[in-house]
Formats: C-alpha cells, sequence, structure tokens
C-alpha cells in the first residue's frame, strides 16, 4: 500500500491518470453524439474502438506536449509560437496514438499492421483533435490567467505585509529613542547646577548617540560590533549619573562582531535593568551583557543583582518595544526568558543568521 500511494504521488502518474480520464470522457461523449446522430445507432464494438482511439489519442497529445513545454522557453518567446507548437504537439500526439491503437487491433484481432498509412484516419480525426485541443487551449490559457492573476494578488500581499513590517519596525525604533533621551536628558537637568562638567560630558555622549541613531533611521540590522559600540555610549551615559554604584560587563564572542545583529536591541533590555531592576542599588551593582554562539543560535544575556522579576511581569515601554520588534524581525525562531534563579537575567535566542 505505501508503494501504491507513492506511485499515485508520481507527477508523471498522475499526469497520465488524469488524461486518461479525460481520453475515456472524450471517447464516451463521440459515442453518445454518433448514438443520437446515427438511425443505426452505435455497437459495442464502435464504442470500444471510440474510446481506444480517444485514450490513446489523449496520451499522446498530452505527453509530447508535457515533454516540448519543459524546453518551449527556448523557442516560444512569442505567443504564437507557442500556439504552432501546441498543435503541432497535437498532430504529431494523434499520429502516435492513432498508430499504437492500429497496432493493439491488429494483435487482437489478426489484422496486419501497416504503420503511418492511415491517411483517411488523419482526417477525419484530425477534425475532431482541432475541436476537443482548441477547447482544452481555450481553458488551459484560461487556467493560466486566473493562476497569474492570483499568484499577483499573493505577490502584492506579500509586499504589503513587509511595507507594513517595515513601518511597525520604523514605529518601535521611533519610539524607543525618545523613550531614553527622556531620561538622560533629566539626568542633564539634575547635573547642571551639581557638576557642569559632567552635565556637558552626557550631552556630548547624547549627541554621540542620537548621530548614530539618525543616520541609521531606515535599516533593521546592524553588525554586533556596531551594536556594542551604540551600547557603550549609552553606558558612557550613564556612567555619569550612577557613577560608581553599578560595575558594568559587557562580553561578546569575537566570532559574532560582523554578524548580522538586531539593532537598538540591546540598549533598552539594559535601560529596563538599570531603571526597574537596580533602581534602589547604592552600592556593588552588577549589570552585565553576554552575547554568546552557540551551534544554530545567539545566546543574549542581560544579567544585573538588582530586584528580582515579579511573578507577573507587566513590561515597560522599552522593554514591549523590544519585545515587538523581536515578534516582527523573528516571527516564531525565537525565544524570550525571564529567570531569576540561579542568577536573575534576561535570556534571548534568535537565528544565527539575520
Amino acid at each position: 500500500m505505501p508503494t501504491l500511494n507513492k506511485l499515485l504521488e508520481n507527477k508523471l502518474v498522475k499526469h497520465n491518470l488524469k488524461y486518461t480520464a479525460v481520453g475515456i470522457a472524450v471517447g464516451v461523449c463521440i459515442s453518445l453524439m454518433i448514438a443520437v446522430v446515427s438511425s443505426n445507432g452505435i455497437s459495442i464494438r464502435q464504442i470500444f474502438f471510440n474510446i481506444l482511439f480517444s485514450l490513446f489519442i489523449s496520451l499522446g497529445i498530452s505527453n509530447i506536449f508535457s515533454f516540448f513545454q519543459k524546453y518551449s522557453y527556448k523557442f516560444t518567446r512569442h505567443f504564437w509560437q507557442f500556439i504552432l507548437l501546441y498543435y503541432a504537439c497535437n498532430l504529431l500526439g494523434m499520429i502516435i496514438g492513432i498508430e499504437i491503437c492500429y497496432l493493439i487491433i491488429s494483435f487482437f484481432l489478426d489484422i496486419p499492421f501497416e504503420p503511418f498509412n492511415h491517411t483517411k484516419d488523419y482526417k477525419s480525426i484530425g477534425v475532431i483533435v482541432l475541436i476537443v485541443g482548441t477547447i482544452m487551449l481555450l481553458y488551459h490559457l484560461q487556467q493560466r490567467n486566473a493562476e497569474n492573476a492570483l499568484k499577483a494578488k499573493e505577490a502584492d500581499l506579500i509586499r504589503i505585509n513587509q511595507l507594513k513590517t517595515q513601518a511597525e519596525l520604523q514605529a518601535l525604533q521611533s519610539k524607543i529613542n525618545p523613550h531614553f533621551l527622556y531620561n538622560a536628558l533629566n539626568a542633564i537637568t539634575s547635573l547642571i547646577h551639581e557638576d557642569p562638567d559632567k552635565a556637558e560630558d552626557m550631552t556630548i555622549k547624547l549627541s554621540k548617540l542620537f548621530r548614530y541613531s539618525i543616520n541609521s533611521q531606515q535599516e533593521n540590522y546592524c553588525s554586533l560590533k556596531e551594536e556594542i559600540d551604540i551600547l557603550n555610549t549609552y553606558l558612557a551615559i550613564e556612567k555619569v549619573r550612577f557613577g560608581d554604584r553599578i560595575n558594568f560587563d559587557i562580553q561578546t564572542d569575537e566570532v559574532l562582531d560582523h554578524v548580522q545583529f538586531p539593532r537598538f536591541l540591546l540598549q533598552p533590555l539594559v535601560e529596563n535593568a538599570l531603571k526597574h531592576g537596580l533602581k534602589d542599588t547604592y552600592e556593588h551593582g552588577v549589570l552585565a551583557v553576554k552575547v554568546r554562539k552557540t551551534e544554530k543560535n545567539i545566546n543574549i544575556l542581560v544579567i544585573d543583582n538588582g530586584v528580582p522579576f515579579p511573578d507577573e511581569l507587566i513590561a515597560g515601554y522599552g522593554l514591549q518595544s523590544t519585545f515587538d520588534k523581536l515578534k516582527l524581525l523573528y516571527p516564531s525562531q525565537h525565544e524570550i526568558e525571564m529567570i531569576n534563579q540561579p542568577i536573575k537575567q534576561i535570556k534571548i535566542t534568535i537565528p544565527l543568521s539575520a
């Protein structure tokens, strides 16, 4: 049974089964027409011959046309050339089908087989083949037009979805940037009177960060090395705020330096850890970022020793934007884990190649 199922799944077998049914149906239709038109009716022998000839002519035409269609692109660059090829295949298939039928008849009825000596049949059957072939051609052309229209709609839908995804990613990018701008400006404001030099340093670093961001608004990926540069610029701003209260540690595999990586993925995760996990830490705070390569994936760990994640985490503005970005860039291909024990961390897994 598995062998039979495998055989039925074969493309050539399915093709021939289809045109076997077509040939039998045409033979039956021709027999019915003769029975209605003829005053003497039609015999069982005539019905058999009609079905036999229709069957093998249909198989001959369909297989020859399928064979030539594979290579038709070489010599049918215009529609009229395709039409000529189609009718030439009809003619050749008809002749081959008729000859096979007479060969079969010669075996069963003990009649001498005279190859290619059936001009009368070529003429009479040729008219039927011309009519039936034209009907099938019109049907196939209509079917092909419908398929092309469907493919065009599918292509349009794919383009629309791509544009929608791109727009959503750009919207997320525009949300993330003002978010940490707001926090950084608040820090600068608080330092202006207390420590003007630090405020000036933060402003310069913030300018660098936004210059980098604005110049790459249309890009969803960058190298991991560029992403770490973005993160280091951001952390340089935060170090002015936090001083020695928090120790920052960034570790990455060197082999990943030039791997494509989601732009502005790390910064919101680090900001979330500073804002929520380490907000009440006044000394010995630790915030580590580790990017590791596995066989097929990249593991991203953002670790801190601050307040544990609540049982029911409500993602903040920046964190939710990061989760949304991952869904758009890696639908069903990423994992996010919020872990408290033995070390508090956010673990994200994404495919190795973007």
